[in-house]
């Protein structure tokens, strides 16, 4: 099997803070076969800046306003030349040997790509490990979405479509409940691919405005609506039982729950060598 080129999608806006080590992470890996692209929403801090200096190494940049963040990710990948096609978040990193790891479990065949993500609170020093879920049913108890962690072919792009720009918080849910309705296959790939930092829209936002998206995620994939409400009662409550759970223990016990614990591994720490 030839080695695929590989797509690594970023999308950014005002992110001068942590954007550069998010691009050095990325052009850190030792793969030839990259191609890097950057979508920023209209940045009016460094950003630009920063994205130039490393304009040389990149496949693709653009700079516009957008949608909301769905629409930029789509942006990405109709621009992305890869087989295969990964998302870092602006404020996450890319860990050592990633990119290689999914370049040997890939075999032109299978649709997801799914490695684990190191979860991260610099603040109080935890460290966890999201192993992806490998299954998505409609309204399931517990799912592992793993995103900076998931290489997605091309064709599975253009089979399916990619993400839905009505979503604000679940888009990566949705879609990756598309896919395996729609009979996609997955691949478990045995490697800590990206580290996500604790924090941001995933982790800030309450179910209650989240209702679309978890409405919709059932409802878009097949399942009515009847099922649809009583997933969101069940996020209702989940949710519910969370906040009280991180107002009595803390969001890190809650977390140690929910990951695996992670000690930093060989492919765990960011690497830092001079780009």
């Amino acid at each position: 099997m030839k080695k695929p080129v590989i797509s690594v999608i970023t999308v950014c806006r005002n992110s001068a803070a942590t954007l550069e080590e998010t691009i050095c992470s990325v052009l850190a890996q030792d793969y030839d076969l990259l191609d890097y692209v950057i979508i920023d929403g209209g940045s009016t801090d460094g950003t630009l800046d920063i994205i130039e200096r490393y304009r040389s190494r990149l496949g693709c940049v653009v700079s516009e306003p957008d949608r909301g963040i769905s629409d930029a990710f789509n942006k990405g990948i109709a621009r992305a030349k890869g087989d295969i096609i990964g998302i870092i978040n602006s404020d996450d990193v890319m860990l050592p040997g990633a990119l290689q790891a999914v370049a040997e479990a890939y075999d032109g065949a299978t649709d997801l790509y799914r490695g684990s993500v190191v979860i991260v609170n610099k603040a109080t020093g935890f460290r966890g490990r999201e192993n992806p879920s490998m299954k998505f049913p409609l309204a399931p108890f517990v799912i592992h979405c793993a995103h900076q962690g998931t290489f997605i072919s091309a064709d599975a792009y253009k089979r399916w479509g990619g993400y839905d720009i009505k979503f604000r918080y679940m888009m990566d849910f949705d879609l990756m409940t598309r896919m395996y309705q729609g009979g996609a296959q997955l691949k478990r790939v045995e490697h800590d691919i990206a580290e996500f930092r604790l924090g941001g829209v995933s982790t800030t936002n309450s179910i209650k405005k989240k209702r679309y998206d978890v409405i919709h995620v059932v409802t878009n994939n097949g399942g009515g609506r009847l099922r649809a409400e009583w997933f969101y009662l069940y996020m209702r409550l989940y949710d519910f039982a969370k906040s009280a759970f991180i107002h009595l223990f803390g969001l890190d016990r809650l977390k140690r729950l929910h990951y695996r614990h992670s000690d930093r591994t060989d492919n765990s720490a960011t690497s830092t060598q001079n780009l």
